[in-house]
């Protein structure tokens, strides 16, 4: 660590926060991707709650804050929650999420009263126990950070050993049992999975904010990937950027690091919902405006001498003027006879696609674009439609 402090120039303290914050941020975007795409997200949130009555319950046995036997607790505490969460569900007509309510409550509670026990009793070395609730990345420690490293590097070594039949398991149980997969074994072994990150995590954030260093990463890598490999890839990457910033920002600003994190995290994710090229907020939006923009261009294309409706009508034929396409007097152009003939086309391919879209043979799914089917779905389709188009003209 004093090597690493040397390297960024940084006190010792401010460097060991930035390492475990960036060994959180990549475990919790690996492994909390498994969470969130199985929409389990909130079983991460009752498993880093159940990890205060693990810390404390080991703290009893040892009599002392030995952080390796600490851990030991709330990852005992962390799978016995999840392992329960799942009993529930299976054995009872309880819902998963009123599942997750009960356990989530229940070992918090049990966490709040041994703390409480804890804080009241004339044991000294009992302080800072409520580090693991709230988080308190200051107090790390060289050694903290290398059981978090070690921990962190099994948990990514199983998952990339166990990658394909994780990832079968995930999206289609059904299929992964069908070909002799433990589907029961393996979804055990993501929860256990998740309550590594768990456990990895509530010494820099706390368990309250836990759930958010496992969903904010892979919901940010959602909005710019779609294969899970390149979201698993994308969302440790995004992990570790959100906890070194994240580190950063508080260590400069002398602020809590857990909270700014979990900050720094949700500013990265409204900025992927936002931005994130083809499906953000603002690009959906432009590319509607785009098609409503088109849309009324085509009409006044077909009906040039159509009586003016209203400003957008007139805003339009200003830029087909402008374009070219429409004289002063409202008359098309040559130019804009050949764009009014491209515009009659489109409507005719939509028309065919709506009669006969069904038939056609994609090779993949496919969203069809009203404005530009061809670019959209291919001169393959296009070409089917047209022979579908021409044959039932023929018919009629």
């Amino acid at each position: 660590m004093a090597g690493l402090s040397a390297a960024l120039g940084l006190p010792y303290t401010d460097a060991v926060v930035i390492a475990g914050s960036l060994v959180l941020g990549i475990t919790s975007g690996v492994l909390g991707a498994f969470a969130v795409l199985r929409r389990r997200s909130l079983v991460g949130d009752a498993v880093a709650h159940a990890t205060l009555p693990g810390v404390c319950v080991a703290f009893l046995v040892a009599g002392a804050k030995d952080v390796p036997g600490l851990l030991v607790g709330a990852a005992l505490a962390g799978l016995v929650a999840a392992l329960l969460m799942v009993g529930i569900e299976r054995a009872s007509r309880i819902r998963p999420d009123a599942a997750i309510g009960v356990v989530l409550s229940g070992f918090f509670a049990i966490g709040v009263v041994l703390l409480t026990h804890l804080s009241n009793s004339a044991d000294a070395d009992q302080a800072g126990l409520e580090n693991y609730l709230f988080g308190q990345a200051a107090g790390l420690l060289e050694r903290d950070i290398a059981v978090m490293a070690a921990l962190a590097a099994a948990a990514l070594v199983v998952v990339a050993v166990l990658r394909r039949a994780l990832t079968t398991t995930l999206f289609d149980p059904g299929y992964a049992g069908s070909i002799g997969l433990p589907v029961r074994a393996l979804e055990t072994l993501m929860t256990a999975l998740l309550v590594v990150a768990v456990v990895i995590g509530v010494r820099v954030v706390g368990a309250i904010l836990m759930v958010a260093m496992l969903v904010v990463p892979t919901a940010a890598a959602r909005q710019l990937a779609d294969r899970f490999g390149a979201v698993l890839v994308l969302a440790g990457l995004i992990g570790a950027a959100v906890g070194v910033t994240g580190a950063l920002t508080a260590t400069r600003a002398q602020l809590p690091t857990g909270p700014v994190v979990v900050l720094t995290g949700f500013v990265v994710v409204m900025a992927a919902l936002l931005l994130a090229p083809g499906r953000g907020v603002v690009w959906r939006a432009r590319r509607l405006a785009a098609r409503r923009r088109t849309v009324l261009r085509d009409a006044v294309l077909a009906h040039p001498d159509a009586p003016v409706t209203g400003l957008r009508d007139r805003l339009v034929r200003a830029e087909l003027r402008r374009r070219g396409l429409l004289t002063r007097d409202g008359a098309l152009t040559p130019a804009g006879e050949a764009a009014a003939r491209e515009a009659a086309e489109r409507r005719a391919l939509w028309t065919a696609w709506l009669e006969h879209g069904s038939s056609i043979r994609l090779p993949d799914a496919r969203e069809p674009d009203p404005t530009d089917l061809r670019g959209s779905l291919g001169d393959d389709a296009v070409a089917q439609l047209r022979a579908r188009a021409g044959k039932g003209a023929a018919d009629a």
